[in-house]
């Protein structure tokens, strides 16, 4: 029997020069921290940090009827996505289950760039190119040819534009422009997943390396440290964004995550999921967050508890490092749901007490 092979992304090089920690993430060898955890994600919160995400997929669909091939692929509305803005979207099963969630760019009016998370790109683009089968429309899986970089925190306006010589004041959250790095050319979208202002540097895999030291020579005053894996799951998690294999699921559909409104059943034609979902009972168990007290964070598959009964079960959770006490995701039974709801969370056959409360736990100021 073979040992899968490990993937390393082509900044891998550059992390172990950094002296980065590795971990085995869906297959790939990522950095997990370069220094301290905690440093990282502080620096995230006050300055800014620069992420390799090269594991992530990159798919583009091309075509006269490219966006008629997304509508019926995905359950968002992509149609009515604007050329050079983004929408975060989810692809289902015909049961109505999360196959992965998704951030899709609309590059030009034919084109359209479908970023999928690292686990989950083999089964994006094989479904993809199945959906867009009656379309006159090309899928391109270009995951192996790019490479991500993200640059994450109050200070990354200020490193980018010095690293691209860009205007980006006329650049929206959710949105995407082409640049330069140098003498490379590169997307630069302003999105991310950690709560913060970002943005997002898409640039050929062979250019990685001269993108990603021209970005961290253009950070070295502004506090940009590079970041690993392990603050970016806490950055997440504070910022209350669900992770595929976590929060959700095939076994789950958007509307568990009370993520429902992703799902655009007023948009024109069929769309694979559609029957399904609206035929769904309303979730017996939803999402929810929930605060603790102490220093003990509850963690995935942990029991939530009403008393001696299981009511739910933790999804993620951490020792918020911002905000400096427990918080964690979880499923549970709808009746429980309410914020203010006094609950238990059992840390390793001790009862914590948890409060269910509203998310995201954090929330950066925009004045």
């Amino acid at each position: 029997m073979k040992t899968p092979k490990i993937l390393k992304t082509p900044l891998h090089e550059v992390h172990l020069q950094l002296g980065a920690s590795f971990t085995d993430f869906a297959g790939w060898s990522m950095p997990v921290r370069y220094s301290s955890e905690l440093a990282e994600h502080r620096a995230v919160r006050e300055a800014a940090g620069q992420f390799d995400l090269s594991h992530m997929g990159e798919i583009e669909l091309s075509g006269p009827q490219a966006a008629g091939a997304l509508d019926y692929a995905l359950v968002g509305n992509l149609s009515a996505v604007r050329v050079g803005r983004a929408r975060y979207t989810m692809m289902c099963d015909e049961s109505g289950g999360v196959l992965d969630d998704l951030v899709v760019y609309r590059l030009q009016h034919d084109r359209f760039l479908v970023v999928a998370n690292a686990g989950n790109v083999a089964v994006v683009a094989d479904r993809l190119r199945e959906r867009a089968g009656g379309f006159d429309a090309q899928v391109d899986d270009r995951s192996v040819k790019t490479a991500l970089i993200a640059v994450q925190g109050p200070h990354s306006p200020a490193i980018v534009a010095t690293a691209t010589g860009a205007d980006l004041s006329g650049l929206k959250y959710y949105a995407s422009m082409p640049a330069r790095v140098g003498e490379h050319e590169v997307l630069l979208a302003r999105t991310g997943y950690t709560g913060e202002d970002g943005f997002e540097v898409f640039t050929d895999a062979d250019e990685a390396v001269a993108v990603w030291q021209s970005l961290a020579a253009a950070g070295e005053s502004h506090g940009l440290l590079p970041s690993g894996l392990a603050c970016r799951d806490t950055l997440r998690l504070e910022a209350g964004m669900p992770l595929y294999g976590n929060e959700l699921s095939t076994e789950l559909t958007p509307m568990h995550a009370g993520l429902g409104r992703v799902v655009k059943f007023d948009k024109p034609g069929d769309f694979v999921g559609r029957a399904a979902l609206e035929k769904a009972p309303e979730p017996d168990r939803v999402l929810v967050g929930l605060r603790g007290g102490g220093r003990r964070a509850p963690r995935h598959g942990y029991r939530v508890l009403h008393g001696e009964r299981a009511v739910g079960e933790v999804t993620s959770g951490a020792l918020s490092p911002t905000l400096g006490y427990p918080i964690a995701m979880a499923y549970v039974e709808r009746e429980f749901a309410e914020p203010g709801t006094e609950l238990g969370a059992d840390i390793r056959g001790r009862t914590q007490p948890v409060t269910v409360v509203p998310m995201p736990f954090y929330k950066r100021s925009t004045t």
